[in-house]
């Protein structure tokens, strides 16, 4: 008898007698280890083991493997197959289902999205905010400091936290920090904050000096604005925007342009103040109401006196990624303002509630539980409101976006001027905050300049009716159809005008062959004047340039009008040119008697229904600041003083993808600003024109090549740069792009309003002396340094132009190292400068 025979039952015996059964994966199928006919094995003899192959696959080959590698001896293996074995039990059908429920959500876990940098970031705080909530008793947070902010995991997230913001992966190497360490150091009092600080002077006098933190310092002003963020979040009023979910810039404007209305008067209130003991002690004060954590209060206090929290009410705009606002700044100052906010509420609530009635109305909405009160405290009747059709009713707004404040009031003068004194005082004896003198009551419907609010214009138009629009459209027709006319015929001039030139210069050079006899008195008169040996070419250049002097050229816009003005026109009939002239001048007649009657028409209408109605039909408009911007551009070298786009010659010596970049940082930054204010067709005429032009212009300059294949060259629409025609396809994925960015400011706070600015490449890597890149959390090496450049000075309140208007004046000059991708990202203004370590060339 074979061995397959006589010994596979002891063999099988013995296998389960020595081997522990394998434990089955959930989910697998069940397999039993009852032996099935296979194909007649062929032995193999070795010198130290006897192994038999088995044609067939399955659990024999599967065992045999195993005996070969465990040495198991034949005499206990053929005693251990005769030897029944009992299959285990089957499993169920719910265990079955259970296994195939956690297959398939394993499946969707692996085709999961991996998270966006921003929901980390989101993940993060909330753990944070876990940590704080286990703080919380009978109404307030005691020992945040030593509990949550001295915590390892606390500041591992904030560092995660810190390296979001400067848009670096998650999974890239680490900066050597021991958050243990920092945590103990915190706990025990040992941390040194003037130590962790750096300051930087500046090289202009009267600019002051800059105190940045350091990244360990960084990291813990980090966990600190997120555990109080966790705080006083909730508690904040519906009329404060900046740093918080759903309330940023975007929700301030929409604010004032949808739920205000058209108010009678409005006015900012301007501040300035810089922190000093009053300020301080009044903002620890509001801190210890809600936290009670002594250690917390002095390791704040401890930054204070070094400076390095900077924060300053007034004197620059905020939001817009500075260095000097830094990280606990935007926290602290809404905190701070909190009370003002409520202060608001209750100066709405005592003169809404039991103010005089204004004289103008501008809508019939009002609480008739409030109706009732005030006419139960005045002895009136209930309905003696509602008899008067113009008789309104005392409203306040108010809007405040960090430290810039817009107020709106509908009432008569003296009652605006009330809420104005009230608010002013307020500020200035329970604040201790200066507000500027010159603050005045701006009529809103008088004033068509607007008023300045988060670096735009607010102002009130006419809202036109079918009437107006009508007119309007009919004048644009015709100007539309007058501006056509006249580009047809400038264009037809100035063919003329090239075809005269090269029928002069033919005939010149004609007038050489004495065969053809086609020379005329007037040329012969003027070949005396020719010189010896002079080219044909060289001479008809001369004759233009006496030609161009005797008419003045330089006075004349370019040579198409010249060659229209002097040479097309005055060849033509005199009959065309006046017909032509006059269809113009009664073109532009009627326009503008047109406008004239239609001004005189809106002013009519608004005298009267001053005196018959309640409503002006006005509604409130956000424009983006135009001439400002253009003043930018000029001063940023993209277009020259008349208007025309030129090369940026700052940006000659970097790299393509960079150039390319820092222009559609531009245009990014003004679909993200300006996508929903009133004249952003106007803006889209500065894409093109401007911008897209000027980039060519440069990427040209640089390669000294025609413009023509620069544009063919460069896919200028990929990166964002569109032209007039593909103009709302570019913008469109940009705009879906940023709506995330727009309604979650406190995610994004400093990053999504961060201006662009000029950094001019200093040098390339010397091997002896080689950098990081500067930006906190980033260990990659610098292949450059660049020189940051400050343009603008910095103003209160700012506008927004798509460029930072208020870097601090001792950061002009400084050399930074920055790697590609982070100089890329600065551009394009996915990170700010804020996260740049300025003080690493320092140590």
């Amino acid at each position: 008898m074979s061995f397959l025979a006589t010994g596979r039952g002891r063999l099988l015996r013995e296998l389960s007698g020595r081997r522990a059964p394998r434990p089955q994966r959930q989910g697998s199928p069940h397999f039993s280890l009852t032996p099935t006919p296979t194909p007649r094995p062929e032995p193999l003899q070795s010198a130290n083991v006897s192994v038999v192959f088995f044609a067939g696959t399955g659990v024999h080959a599967a065992f045999f493997r195993w005996y070969s590698g465990h040495h198991l001896s034949l005499d206990g293996l053929e005693d251990a197959a005769e030897q029944a074995v009992e299959p285990p039990p089957p499993v169920s059908l719910a265990k079955s289902l259970a296994s195939l429920a956690e297959e398939s959500a394993e499946a969707i876990q692996r085709q999961r999205k991996p998270l966006t940098q921003m929901e980390r970031k989101r993940l993060a705080e909330l753990r944070i905010k876990k940590r704080v909530k286990a703080q919380y008793l009978n109404g307030k947070f005691y020992d945040l400091m030593g509990k949550v902010v001295a915590n390892a995991e606390t500041l591992e997230d904030a560092y995660d936290i810190v390296r979001l913001n400067s848009n670096v992966d998650l999974a890239c190497a680490k900066d050597d920090v021991c958050f243990v360490t920092l945590a103990e150091q915190l706990r025990s009092g040992e941390f040194d904050v003037r130590a962790n600080a750096f300051s930087v002077v500046a090289k202009r006098r009267g600019e002051g000096c800059l105190v940045l933190p350091r990244l360990n310092l960084k990291v813990v002003q980090e966990a600190i604005r997120a555990v109080l963020e966790v705080v006083y979040r909730p508690q904040f009023s519906k009329i404060s925007h900046g740093c918080r979910s759903g309330r940023g810039y975007h929700s301030a404007l929409r604010f004032i342009s949808d739920e205000i209305g058209v108010p009678d008067w409005c006015f900012t209130v301007p501040l300035h103040k810089e922190v000093d003991s009053n300020v301080n002690s009044k903002l620890i004060y509001l801190i210890q109401e809600k936290i009670e954590d002594t250690q917390l209060v002095a390791f704040m206090q401890k930054m204070f006196d070094a400076k390095v929290i900077n924060l300053v009410f007034g004197g620059y705009p905020k939001g817009h990624g500075l260095p000097q606002e830094g990280v606990l700044a935007p926290i602290l100052m809404n905190i701070y303002l909190d009370s003002f906010d409520h202060e608001v509420f209750r100066i709405c609530l005592k003169h809404e509630g039991l103010g005089s009635e204004a004289k103008h109305v501008s809508e019939d909405h009002g609480s008739n539980l409030r109706r009732w009160f005030r006419s139960q405290l005045k002895g009136k009747d209930e309905n003696s409101e509602d008899q008067t059709d113009c008789q309104t009713k005392i409203k306040l707004y108010a809007c405040r976006y960090m430290d810039e404040i817009f107020v709106a009031v509908s009432g008569s003068r003296d009652v605006a001027e009330d809420m104005k004194s009230e608010i002013v005082a307020y500020l200035r004896k329970s604040l201790y905050l200066e507000v500027d003198d010159r603050l005045r009551l701006m009529p809103v419907k008088r004033n068509m300049q607007g008023l300045q609010f988060c670096g735009v214009f607010v102002r009130v138009e006419t809202k036109e009716n079918a009437k107006l629009k009508a007119v309007h459209k009919l004048k644009e027709k015709i100007s539309l159809f007058a501006s056509q006319k006249q580009e047809i015929w400038d264009a037809m001039n100035l063919r003329v005008g090239k075809k005269w030139l090269a029928y002069g210069l033919r005939r010149i050079k004609e007038s050489e062959i004495k065969p053809l006899g086609l020379s005329t008195p007037l040329l012969d008169h003027i070949a005396k004047f020719r010189k010896e040996g002079m080219k044909t070419d060289h001479w008809f250049k001369t004759l233009l340039k006496v030609w161009m002097q005797d008419v003045n050229a330089k006075n004349e816009l370019n040579e198409d009008v010249l060659l229209s003005k002097y040479i097309a026109e005055p060849a033509l009939a005199q009959d065309l040119r006046d017909a032509f002239y006059n269809f113009q001048k009664q073109a532009e007649d009627y326009i503008s008697s047109e406008t004239a009657a239609t001004e005189a028409l809106l002013s009519n209408l608004k005298r009267v229904e001053s005196i018959s109605t309640c409503t002006d039909g006005g509604i409130i408009k956000i424009h983006a600041p135009l001439s400002y911007i253009q003043k930018c551009l000029h001063r940023y070298g993209l277009i020259n003083l008349e208007g025309f786009p030129r090369h940026v010659s700052a940006l000659a010596l970097q790299d393509d993808e960079l150039i390319v970049s820092w222009f559609a940082g531009i245009i990014h930054r003004w679909i993200r600003w300006f996508s929903e204010v009133d004249n952003f067709k106007e803006l889209q005429l500065m894409f093109v024109e401007c911008v897209r032009k000027s980039c060519i212009r440069t990427l040209s300059a640089k390669y000294r090549m025609y413009e023509k294949l620069t544009e063919k060259r460069f896919e200028l629409d990929d990166h964002g740069i569109p032209m007039v025609e593909d103009f709302e396809a570019t913008i469109k994925p940009l705009e879906s792009s940023y709506s995330f960015a727009s309604t979650d400011e406190a995610l994004m706070y400093g990053i999504s309003s961060s201006g662009l600015f000029v950094l001019t490449l200093s040098r390339v890597r010397v091997p002896t002396r080689q950098f990081n890149c500067f930006v906190m959390g980033c260990q990659s090496a610098s292949p450059s340094m660049y020189v940051l450049h400050v343009k603008e000075k910095q103003r209160f309140p700012g506008w927004r132009t798509g460029f930072s208007s208020s870097i601090h004046g001792s950061l002009d000059g400084r050399r930074i190292g920055l790697c590609t991708q982070h100089v890329k990202d600065l551009y394009l203004g996915h990170i700010s400068l804020q996260s740049v370590d300025f003080g690493s060339l320092v140590r």
